[in-house]
């Protein structure tokens, strides 16, 4: 379970000080697939780098489990992000002059993943093992920053914008793929999108507009990739 009590995050000083989380709390209960709304400032990014450790809070508190990941020191909290943490951006970041397999392989020795390649045949890719990255189109590319992703086991999956590089149709199939692998490895995902349509595959939909928390509600019975509007 991840509890995130009162978080406050700001930046600049003075009369530029722009505060973008105002005291948000969350509970996410393990397995859940959160998605998280809201348009452009509303603050949702910044909430998924400071619950996933990549910046840290001005104030409050965030528990994975019994840890208390806002009070870890550097060397811990990058243990706890190898551990722990998966991430997928909008932009693939993958190394251009590392092949398909490789680019996975780095995600893999984080955790001592020897089986990486179960990942990469998840995503589709099991023919691109030797492709390059400017030799994929941009639906492969990010099924490879997917791969690499889960290829270190994480048990949260965090996601921002996984789709806005991509058209519809690849979009629904990078997005079919991680909700199958999500449900064959059990792992937690919290994506952030400003697309309304993808919170109907989701289990927890939380609304955000300017750094507050404004709804949250649970769907029953999500959709698919192939079934949500665009």
């Amino acid at each position: 379970m991840i509890k995130i009590e009162n978080i406050h995050k700001s930046y600049g000083a003075g009369e530029s000080l722009n505060e973008v989380l105002k005291g948000v709390s969350l509970t996410i209960a393990d397995g859940d697939f959160v998605v998280v709304l809201g348009t452009s400032g509303s603050g949702k990014s910044t909430l998924l780098n400071v619950i996933s450790g990549l910046e840290p809070a001005d104030e409050g508190t965030v528990y994975y489990d019994a840890q208390n990941v806002t009070a870890m020191k550097d060397e811990e909290l990058t243990r706890f992000r190898k551990e722990y943490v998966g991430y997928i951006f909008q932009q693939y970041f993958l190394l251009p002059n590392l092949n398909v397999d490789k680019n996975v392989k780095m995600g893999a020795d984080l955790a001592g993943n020897k089986d990486y390649r179960e990942i990469i045949k998840a995503v589709g890719l099991e023919t691109k093992l030797h492709k390059y990255p400017h030799e994929l189109s941009g639906g492969e590319q990010q099924r490879v920053s997917v791969a690499r992703a889960l290829a270190k086991k994480p048990r949260v999956l965090y996601l921002d914008e996984p789709t806005g590089a991509l058209d519809e149709a690849t979009g629904r199939q990078v997005l079919d793929y991680i909700v199958k692998l999500k449900k064959d490895l059990g792992f937690t995902m919290v994506m952030v999108t400003h697309n309304q349509n993808i919170a109907d595959m989701a289990n927890t939909v939380i609304r955000m507009n300017s750094g507050k928390l404004i709804e949250e509600y649970h769907i029953e019975n999500p959709k698919t990739a192939y079934d949500i509007a665009w």
